[in-house]
């Protein structure tokens, strides 16, 4: 395999001149055969369907050449996520062990003439190859509508954008809202807020941890606790009652595995937190990577009993998967909880939990990990609660003098935003409830109550009519927050997940192709060449999407991080490559350059990370 590259960010673009290919033919429709979204009210949390894209106008390379409504349900302390599932494959394959670390080689990519196309994009040259700024719509960039201005506009009663409401009844629909359910907005709340998601091989304890963190922060209380031990008994599993604080259907709870991504928060003093809970089983990996994608901060979770933790390790097991999956999408900080201290087989012993970090620094290094600056390792009892509120004593572990869970968590350095760039909130889920509702979590700017937006690639244009966080509405939210927002403009049965809400002056750009630096990982045994016409499974923030490559355009040398002279026709397992990947539908996606968490990906084939790559270049594109 070849020498693993420096750092994911550090990747530069390659030099290229290929002249693209014809355009594809494309037509698409959404999938009157895609499951309704339906809402359980004994749950609490939202169940999201398989995705379906529908949109009109992309373009490809070959264009160049209650004051307010009653708040919608809110995931309590035990909620549950589904997320969008893949697209299946016909028979699974051995998940990636010891793969490439999660670096490409440093690129400068070139450009060529295009020519004029029938979508009306004017010719262009050079560097020209990037989403305009310009548009015919008349709104202003980042299109955000004043406090005074939204209250003026409802005393005299009339819309922000009559063009918009007039055929929605927005304005009656945000009146029978207000007198049906008056309430006050809050305040926007000063703690900073990060989405948490715990990784790591089946059973090491994900949920365990995730429903002891609700019981110790008083977010689940102790009748609701003695209900689950009483249900875990019955069933003599009297271990897994803190998992079905997480787990909430029948059948996790039955087989003691997570399926879906499980959703809860929880607060300390200093921040505010949204753990998600992934399924640590190879057969739910699409599942776990939309709950990586939304993720800040990444707990991994190692079994100290004894046998376990070399059974995630070792080849095939989802510790060495989930961990460089989570650096590929964008996971730049790490705590490795090695869980299970107080079993018999360990009893707190140094001994194994020094065994443990020595055996998984070389490999999170090789993943593109700092060790000093972006990992962790502590010591905990996600059963027993130890060393996760409060730092423990001298008792049961009296070698240990580090931080406590929470304490480390509340120390992790947080991600720069921008509150002021354009708007982007993927969409992970929608429903209906006086209203379009939809659910996702901000990448850039800001969003206010009122705002007009667009969402793409359908280029529906709505307004904000209420802004959700947890369960509290607001007038204002900001980067980084997981949000539920009421929408006039749009019916719910259009939109689906993958969708983006996005400003109206800067829409993402909606494409078919695009060109991709990828690290090629560990191809399948009986698919071990990687050339034009390789298919697999593109996740891309919230998108899961078919995939094609339709041309090798450049293979990197690992070592001098130079393209090679010779034209590539094939690449192997451990190659870098620059390829035109083409999708069956229209997405939404951004350079990595541009917005990093919307311009990084994985290739899944068979049940296996096959690649991880990031967008290096778009085609011009027409957003009207």
């Amino acid at each position: 395999m070849a020498e693993p590259a420096d750092s994911w960010e550090d990747m530069e673009p390659a030099p290229q001149s290929n002249q693209p290919p014809p355009k594809p033919a494309h037509k698409f429709t959404f999938n009157p055969n895609a499951p309704a979204f339906s809402f359980n009210p004994s749950a609490p949390v939202f169940s999201p369907t398989t995705p379906s894209f529908g949109s009109s106008g992309p373009t490809s390379f070959a264009a160049q050449g209650a004051a307010a409504p009653v708040a919608p349900p809110a995931p309590a302390p035990a909620a549950t996520l589904v997320a969008p599932p893949a697209p299946s494959s016909p028979s699974p394959g051995t998940d990636a062990g010891d793969a490439a670390a999660s670096a490409l080689a440093e690129l400068d990519l070139g450009t060529s003439d295009q020519s004029a196309s029938d979508v009306g994009v004017a010719p262009v040259s050079g560097d020209a190859l990037v989403p305009e700024s310009g548009s015919d719509n008349p709104h202003a960039e980042n299109q955000h509508t004043t406090a005074d201005a939204s209250s003026s506009e409802e005393a005299e009663g009339t819309a922000a954008d009559p063009a918009i409401d007039a055929d929605r009844g927005e304005h009656s629909l945000e009146e029978h809202a207000q007198k049906q359910y008056p309430q006050t907005p809050q305040e926007l709340d000063p703690r900073p807020h990060m989405n948490v998601v715990f990784i790591g091989h089946v059973d090491a304890g994900k949920s365990t941890i995730g429903g002891q963190i609700l019981y110790l922060s008083g977010m689940v209380d102790e009748r609701t606790i003695q209900k689950y031990e009483r249900e875990a008994k019955e069933k003599n599993r009297e271990s897994w009652y803190m998992a079905y604080i997480m787990d909430t259907n029948e059948e996790e709870r039955a087989k003691g595995k997570t399926v879906e991504v499980g959703r809860a928060h929880f607060e300390t003093a200093k921040s505010r937190f949204t753990i998600l809970d992934a399924p640590g089983h190879k057969n739910y990996v699409p599942n776990m990577i939309t709950g990586a994608s939304q993720a800040d901060v990444g707990v991994l979770v190692i079994s100290a009993r004894k046998g376990e933790f070399e059974t995630g390790f070792e080849r095939g097991g989802q510790t060495r998967e989930h961990a460089q999956l989570a650096k590929t999408l964008g996971v730049s900080k790490l705590l490795v909880a090695v869980n299970k201290m107080d079993d018999l087989s360990v009893e707190w012993a140094k001994e194994r939990f020094d065994e443990i970090e020595k055996k998984m620094l070389p490999f999170l290094k090789a993943c593109g990990y700092n060790a000093k600056k972006d990992v962790q390792f502590l010591p905990i009892s996600g059963l027993l609660g130890v060393n996760m509120k409060e730092r423990m004593g001298k008792t049961p572990c009296n070698w240990w003098d580090g931080p406590s869970l929470f304490e480390a968590l509340d120390n992790v350095e947080l991600p720069l935003r921008d509150p002021n760039g354009p708007f982007r909130m993927p969409l992970i889920d929608k429903f209906k409830d006086m209203g379009t509702v939809v659910m996702g979590k901000i990448e850039s700017g800001s969003v206010r109550r009122g705002d007009s937006l667009i969402v793409m690639p359908n280029k529906a244009q709505v307004k904000v009519v209420t802004v959700y966080r947890d369960n509290d509405e607001v007038n204002y939210a900001k980067p980084g927050e997981n949000l539920r927002i009421r929408l006039s403009g749009v019916e719910e049965e259009d939109i689906s997940s993958g969708f983006v809400l996005s400003s109206l002056g800067k829409t993402i750009p909606v494409v078919l192709e695009f060109d991709a630096q990828l690290q090629i990982l560990e191809l399948l045994d009986h698919k071990a060449i990687f050339t034009a016409g390789y298919k697999a499974v593109l996740h891309i923030h919230s998108v899961v999407e078919e995939c094609e490559i339709i041309e090798l355009l450049q293979e990197i040398d690992p070592k001098t991080k130079k393209p090679k002279k010779k034209k590539v026709l094939f690449v192997k397992s451990g190659a870098v490559v620059v390829v035109r990947i083409q999708v069956n539908e229209p997405i939404c996606v951004e350079k990595f350059e541009d917005f990093p968490q919307l311009g990084r990906f994985t290739l899944r084939d068979e049940g296996k990370t096959v690649a991880i790559g990031k967008v290096v270049k778009l085609p011009k594109i027409a957003h009207e």
